[in-house]
């Protein structure tokens, strides 16, 4: 299903096409809310969220206490046997769950940067936000000693403050995208050298502990992870998917979304802010974890062929990306556990490669 929003009727028309061909809206709240669905789009998201739960049945099984796959759904439900319910209950499953939580928030969040700068590498890596909730958290464990929840709160309050000085400094004339993406590079180098001062200043235990937790990991995650992301997803993600259609407007220019109604500095505010919230929720929950909201987006859109933003493909495909990466970081050097970061890095790197070669081949085309 596409997040894009269909268009509204003519005043006093009631017949007609109103949809482009081969998609159909989906009304939602008495009309207040549509939905256009395209086929192929709608098989796209339904292969990845197949692809989700296959991957997540698959790695509360495997493990140094492998469960029989047909074992894992009474293991899951409270039945069975005893150490199967408490490694899939108490280990397994909230891992799995923090992963496809934490990727589907990364994924939207994603989409959104990047309509917004209308650039592929507009992601919240790129331009500076993860990189801002990343020293928030640097800070309170480092300055404060604090515990995990106040490393959760540094993280949002890093990427919101963050997200808010790099709008400042872009919006001069409109928020352009190139600008945006330059200015979030700036801060976000700003930033790393403020990281890495703490660093040089810290015990070394302390500095051994931020630096582990930058790489990425969603090791001994538990239900609160799980509830925590789930919840800004429940709570921001509709907030989003509400101004899909606005954000494919502006995908067409400011001058362009204004003629068409929109209101674009509104628009520009609202969005960011809650992506930015969104980014710094799964930091808070899994650390900085990279490429994964560069990718997505990118990716889903290819699959889907949709020719704008694409949110509810880039939340399924940020999942489904997170919960593999997850499962090769645990099996691949098997006893020994990879951060889920690592994975994501070699993934997102190799994408990178490859997208700066075909742009680099169209441009001789």
């Amino acid at each position: 299903m596409s997040d894009t929003l269909a268009p509204p009727r003519r005043p006093g028309t009631s017949g007609g096409r109103t949809t482009p061909r081969g998609s159909f809206a989906l009304r939602l709240f008495g009309e207040r809310l549509s939905l256009l669905v395209r086929p192929r789009t709608l098989v796209v998201c339904l292969a990845l969220t197949l692809l989700s739960a296959l991957v997540l049945v698959v790695s509360v099984s495997v493990g140094d206490y492998a469960i029989p796959l047909r074992a894992v759904p009474g293991a899951i439900a409270g039945y069975g046997e005893r150490l199967d319910v408490f490694f899939v209950q108490g280990v397994r499953l909230p891992r799995a769950l923090t992963a496809i939580g934490v990727g589907a928030a990364l994924g939207i969040a994603g989409a959104v940067f990047q309509s917004l700068s209308r650039n592929a590498l507009g992601s919240p890596d790129i331009i500076g936000f993860t990189s801002g909730a990343a020293t928030g958290a640097v800070t309170v464990i480092l300055v404060f000693g604090a515990g995990r929840v106040a490393v959760s709160l540094g993280a949002i309050a890093g990427g919101l403050l963050t997200a808010a000085v790099v709008y400042l400094l872009a919006m001069k004339n409109g928020v352009q995208g190139y600008r945006l993406v330059l200015v979030g590079i700036g801060v976000s180098a700003m930033l790393g050298s403020v990281r890495d001062y703490l660093l040089t200043r810290a015990e070394l235990t302390d500095a051994m502990g931020a630096q582990i937790w930058m790489i990425g990991s969603l090791n001994g995650r538990g239900w609160g992870e799980v509830a925590a992301v789930w919840v800004c997803l429940a709570l921001l993600g509709p907030v989003l998917l509400a101004q899909g259609k606005r954000l494919r407007f502006m995908e067409l220019g400011e001058d362009t979304a204004r003629g068409l109604g929109v209101s674009t500095q509104a628009t520009q505010l609202t969005v960011l802010a809650v992506a930015s919230a969104l980014t710094g929720a799964a930091i808070a929950v899994a650390g900085p974890i990279g490429f994964i909201a560069l990718a997505a987006p990118q990716l889903a859109r290819r699959l889907t062929r949709t020719g704008g933003t694409t949110l509810v493909g880039s939340a399924l495909m940020g999942a489904a990306l997170l919960v593999v990466a997850d499962l090769v970081a645990q099996r691949a050097l098997a006893p020994v556990q990879l951060p889920a970061g690592v994975v994501t890095a070699v993934i997102g790197g190799s994408y990178l490669i490859w997208l700066l070669y075909t742009e680099w081949r169209g441009g001789r085309a």
